[in-house]
């Protein structure tokens, strides 16, 4: 995907922080010395928006489109009108596509220039995401890549890298497991990971 009007707006590891990141950290720091703020619970509330309170959003995003054709249809054609209507959006959210991923391809997400993200359905970027090793491999490896998440493509289907920019961020809706018929919208929102709504991992049923 083309990278044009694409910001440097983020904080980037192995790269020079921006002004407000910098004021973020400086902010962080002071806190911390004067003991208003204690650096494990903050790392526990940002472990919280990373890892459950944001893609809890986005998994229910992917219940609803598994459930509902009607929902699946319009996420399909208008991704940012869809998720705003359960309630998701805000600033990183206001333009949305939507990677379905079928037995054929499979769809895999990354921001080669920083770490745009879709915040309102996947909460805060994991490290890794921002990482150097993973905006420059994705997309020259990216079946490598995948296996050193736990993920094997057969070679028969395609790997898709969509590159994230200010303009445009993506959100995989991984394939439904089988074994899941007659589930309820909120049981299969449980089995919805973060990494697989970047691309990175897939959805099973439990044994």
């Amino acid at each position: 995907m083309p990278h044009d009007g694409h910001h440097h707006e983020h904080d980037n590891e192995g790269s020079e922080l921006s002004p407000l990141a910098l004021r973020v950290k400086a902010l962080e720091s002071l806190l911390v010395e004067k003991g208003y703020v204690d650096p494990r619970a903050l790392d526990v509330l940002i472990d919280t928006y990373e890892t459950k309170i944001g893609p809890r959003n986005g998994a229910r995003v992917v219940a609803r489109a598994w459930t509902d054709p009607t929902f699946a249809d319009w996420l399909t054609r208008d991704a940012t009108a869809a998720i705003a209507s359960l309630g998701y959006t805000g600033r990183q959210g206001e333009h949305m596509v939507a990677l379905f991923n079928t037995p054929d391809t499979h769809n895999m997400i990354v921001c080669t220039l920083c770490s745009c993200y879709p915040w309102p359905v996947l909460g805060l970027p994991p490290v890794w995401y921002k990482s150097m090793p993973y905006r420059s491999r994705a997309v020259v490896e990216p079946r490598e890549v995948l296996k050193e998440f736990g993920v094997t493509m057969p070679d028969e289907r395609e790997v898709r890298v969509w590159d994230s920019t200010a303009e445009v961020r993506y959100l995989v809706i991984p394939e439904r497991p089988t074994g899941t018929e007659g589930w309820s919208e909120d049981e299969l929102a449980e089995l919805v990971t973060r990494n697989a709504m970047i691309g990175t991992g897939v959805v099973t049923a439990p044994a």
